[in-house]
């Protein structure tokens, strides 16, 4: 297979096809890249075989040829376990998209310098649609030299690419962008169960933002779903509480405060508490924690 200008189509391996992976999967097949995958649920990979990728019973059997190895796992601990299990070929440009925190990412380094890959680190901004619309935004660290090899992976799963130096500073600014997404979901949430607990309509609160600075296409949509009460998976829940982690031991280490988080952190946490599996609802949940008290709301009869 060729792409652009004839040139061969590099194959890319991509281990992890849960919300995230199955996503780019779909977009590296849309741009006509060659794929190889495993899930640890080898249904998952199974199910994508339609788009023209293979699923593979084992990260060796999937890395094995690979011109790209692209890792969308839950943590450090799951990266490094399979990145060790497929063993790929010494110089394989090792794309990786994990959020991972502080410590994680020099895990993972010391990992690819064990191998001898070529670690870019870069984890993604962006949740379920924009993966399989290849929208993410590419928070891409690592060697300068490697970027022309790994263009046509790039530009199919993302609609842009930062490069932002050595490896370690992707995983650096995806702790300061989920910080301030988890602020704005948990906001949302606030916005929301304040109006219901004043006996408002929570649309007033939409609709009194609608086009101002402080409006954003993201708090619609995630109020939206908050408001249906649809906690299908675009961020999981459990990954909410698994960042928050680490993004509060990144502002300890940094001696930053880490009030606001450590507030965000256990409101999500006690949301997890409350449903069956954090990992198949969306942190949109968080609502459920934050609701009025029914018995204290204005016009319920009290004396």
């Amino acid at each position: 297979m060729t792409g652009a200008g004839g040139a061969a189509a590099p194959v890319v391996a991509v281990l992890g096809t849960g919300v995230m992976g199955a996503g780019m999967v779909a977009s590296l097949r849309r741009a006509g890249l060659p794929v190889r995958m495993w899930n640890r649920d080898g249904r998952k990979a199974r199910a994508l075989t339609g788009t023209g990728a293979e699923a593979f019973d084992s990260p060796a059997e999937a890395a094995a040829g690979a011109d790209v190895v692209l890792t969308v796992l839950l943590d450090a601990d799951a990266v490094i376990d399979v990145i060790r299990r497929a063993a790929p070929a010494a110089g394989t440009p090792w794309l990786q998209c994990a959020t991972v925190g502080l410590a994680g990412v020099d895990r993972v380094i010391a990992v690819a310098g064990e191998l001898g890959l070529v670690l870019v680190d870069s984890p993604v901004l962006g949740t379920r649609k924009p993966a399989a619309d290849g929208a993410l935004v590419l928070l891409a660290s690592g060697p300068e030299e490697i970027r022309a090899r790994l263009a046509p992976v790039c530009d199919a799963i993302g609609r842009r690419t930062l490069w932002l130096g050595e490896a370690g500073a992707g995983s650096r600014l995806k702790l300061a962008c989920n910080a301030w997404i988890f602020l704005l979901t948990a906001g949302v949430a606030q916005s929301i169960a304040l109006a219901r607990g004043l006996g408002l309509d929570p649309q007033d609160f939409f609709r009194a933002i609608e086009g101002a600075p402080v409006d954003s296409a993201y708090a619609r949509a995630k109020g939206a779903a908050m408001l249906a009460g649809d906690h299908t998976v675009s961020f999981a829940l459990a990954g909410a509480v698994k960042d928050l982690g680490l993004i509060r031991s990144a502002q300890q280490a940094a001696g930053v405060p880490d009030r606001l988080t450590a507030a965000v952190l256990e409101t999500m946490a006690a949301a997890a508490e409350r449903v069956d599996d954090a990992a198949a609802v969306d942190m949109a949940a968080v609502l459920e924690v934050l609701g009025a008290d029914p018995a204290l709301v204005p016009g319920d009869g009290r004396p």
